[in-house]
């Protein structure tokens, strides 16, 4: 028995919904099923839905704050759900993971200072470093027995080279590998080791598979702790990306002080009425939904994974531990990522990531987001055989 219904597919055309109305504008053409952008096909919570209502008919909407006890639902969720104590005074706000990447940045390096990533990773990664005049130093993942790993010979000589600021991405995207508590570690130690802070994006925290489970790297150690901003957001969770809300965990601080300046400087004040209301009631509430949804998720992740197997066998599935995204390994094609997206959209009228996005190692790749309705799911599943169809 189920509370909430993920089975019937939602019409979002005239909502100026970026993955739905963009679709001619960025494919050519609206009969593309557009599987390639991190949002998901399910309505929130009811518990948020109303809660949104009932903000609405009060019928005024002036200056918000963020009150003591939208912090309490973050610092609760956090201990209910990873098991992290944080204090409240660590909790700041921001209006996504993105800027506050980019106010780390600001806060913590120079103009020209380096700072590492792990590709294939999050495109922002990349531009947010270089368009804030800093300098991308990449100590790639490596794909060993159809999941990724860390290269710690090679993370080490990075840090060696003077890195300031080490971009995590936990879970992975495009991976969807949750890192363990031995990776976490190692990459802490060697942070402290060198002197280096940590931003580690963990928007899709919530969203972990058993028997697999999401540490915060900020939790693990003191010595962690004092050197981590952590980026959290319920929406990717809760499906919640238009309403721009996000927060960031930082228990030093002098750190904290530091970003809060910065973010000063670019004349950030606090969430809007809708983001605040959203986000409290999504992580007061969620629980039940969350849990559902994950069961529905998995359903999709076995149902993608078998249908790439037994009908595209020269695609590999990497089968993620986390997130809702499956990465597609197509570099046995032979084929340009030009190409395959040729491929995608013009035959199949399907659109998925291209994994060159993703930097260096995404080549050969693209991304397919399964977090929509099994009637949905199958019809991109079978878009993307038709692509692929008469190879010779």
């Amino acid at each position: 028995m189920t509370n909430y219904d993920f089975h019937t597919p939602i019409n979002r055309e005239q909502t100026n919904s970026v993955k739905w109305g963009l679709r001619k504008d960025l494919f050519g053409s609206d009969e593309v099923l557009p599987m390639w952008v991190a949002d998901m096909e399910f309505m929130p919570p009811n518990e948020v839905i109303e809660a949104l209502e009932k903000r609405i008919q009060h019928k005024i909407y002036g200056y918000t704050y963020a009150s003591a006890s939208t912090t309490n639902a973050i610092t609760e969720w956090q201990k209910k759900r990873h098991n992290w104590e944080i204090s409240k005074n660590a909790v700041l706000f921001s209006l996504g993971v993105v800027p506050s990447i980019a106010a780390a940045i600001l806060a913590f390096t120079e103009k020209g200072d380096k700072v590492m990533l792990q590709s294939p990773v999050y495109t922002p990664f990349f531009s947010m470093i270089e368009g804030n005049e800093r300098v991308v130093v990449n100590s790639p993942l490596i794909l060993k027995d159809d999941q990724y790993e860390i290269d710690f010979v090679d993370f080490e000589e990075r840090l060696k080279e003077g890195v300031k600021l080490f971009l995590l991405c936990n879970p992975h995207n495009p991976g969807g590998r949750v890192w363990t508590k031995d990776e976490l570690k190692k990459i802490g130690d060697l942070c402290c080791q060198y002197n280096c802070y940590i931003l580690s994006d963990e928007i899709h925290a919530d969203l972990v598979y058993t028997p697999h489970q999401h540490l915060p790297i900020a939790s693990l150690d003191q010595r962690f702790k004092e050197i981590t901003i952590t980026c959290i957001a319920p929406t990717k969770t809760f499906n919640l990306a238009g309403l721009q809300a996000s927060a960031v965990l930082i228990e030093n601080e002098q750190l904290r002080k530091l970003f809060s300046d910065v973010q000063a400087k670019q004349g950030f004040f606090t969430l809007s009425t809708f983001g605040l209301t959203g986000m409290e009631a999504a992580y007061r509430y969620g629980d039940t939904w969350l849990n559902e949804l994950l069961h529905y998720l998995e359903e999709n992740r076995r149902i993608s994974i078998q249908f790439i197997e037994e009908n595209l066998p020269d695609i590999k599935a990497i089968e993620p531990e986390g997130t809702y995204l499956l990465w597609l390994d197509c570099r046995k094609l032979q084929w340009s990522d030009d190409e395959i997206q040729e491929r995608l959209l013009k035959k199949g009228k399907v659109a998925l990531e291209p994994g060159n996005k993703y930097g260096s190692g995404g080549e050969g790749f693209v991304r397919l987001n399964f977090a929509c309705s099994q009637t949905v799911l199958l019809d991109g599943l079978n878009r993307v055989k038709h692509a692929f169809s008469n190879l010779s």
